[in-house]
């Protein structure tokens, strides 16, 4: 499955979501989180990653060789496992990289290799979405385009035209709301797209995602909730429009604590 997440307007933690959804993400699938932010990215300063292996080295194999499995070659793991494909963080470099992994023909180029696949998932951080990128054909490709947005009408009125465009295309566009605004429903009508949940606010796990605290994320932290429902119900069954979130707390305290596994570990995000 290729699963993108982005935003239109502001920062409404798309980095923080993604690594949060791809930590959640239930077996036997395999999961990549590959950062894709046309304005440069923050996994390798946030987790004190390498230069390389990342999305740079990714570019420059995928001139010759668009076959998706050389994603695995270019990847490096997080403490809990999770394998990620850092981006540069200079949007010069991150741009001339993802123009390199896409096709010269405005195709997905090997983003094309996940789409419709039920055994591996490539959760692809967008980061803003920007018009006349290489993440147009990205996005085009995708499974899944989830839109994160605060539910306030100042982003809520420049989300609604993007959702529209998207929702036009191949790929099924959901609606992820960041912390307390406008009812979901409410959003659902003005906006289009389906509101597949509300992520709580949980600034204790969010810190640690982004690097900001080394503190273990509380046991059953409402974050860690709310990214193993969404994964649940997205690997489930993927085109199906969302009903109830997964909310068995025994599989959301399981999930929450590999979460919690690399979040807290002594190699885990660096200040």
């Amino acid at each position: 499955m290729l699963l993108c997440l982005a935003s239109v307007k502001g920062s409404p933690g798309v980095t923080t979501t993604a690594l949060a959804v791809a930590a959640c993400w239930p077996g036997p699938w395999r999961r990549v989180l590959i950062e894709a932010d046309p304005a440069g990215g923050d996994l390798a300063a946030r987790y004190g990653l390498a230069l390389t292996p990342g999305l740079v080295s990714l570019a420059a194999a995928a001139r010759a060789d668009t076959d998706p499995e050389l994603v695995w070659d270019h990847t490096q793991q997080l403490p809990g496992g999770l394998a990620v494909v850092a981006g540069p963080a200079r949007a010069d470099q991150a741009h001339a990289a993802l123009a390199a992994v896409c096709a010269a023909d405005r195709h997905a180029g090997l983003f094309d290799g996940f789409t419709g696949r039920g055994d591996v998932v490539a959760v692809v951080d967008c980061g803003r979405l920007e018009p006349h990128t290489p993440l147009d054909a990205v996005v085009a490709a995708a499974d899944q385009v989830l839109l994160l947005a605060r539910p306030r009408a100042d982003e809520l009125a420049h989300l609604a035209t993007r959702a529209t465009e998207l929702a036009a295309g191949p790929a099924q566009t959901r609606l992820l709301l960041i912390g307390p605004g406008y009812p979901p429903g409410e959003v659902s009508r003005e906006v289009g797209p389906a509101v597949l949940a509300r992520l709580p606010h949980d600034s204790r796990t969010a810190a640690a995602l982004c690097g900001q605290s080394a503190r273990r994320p509380r046991r059953r932290g409402r974050l860690g909730r709310a990214a193993t429902g969404i994964a649940a119900e997205l690997a489930a069954d993927p085109r199906r429009l969302p009903t109830t979130l997964a909310s068995d707390d025994a599989v959301a305290d399981r999930s929450h604590r590999d979460l919690a596994a690399w979040v807290a570990s002594p190699n885990g995000p660096q200040p």
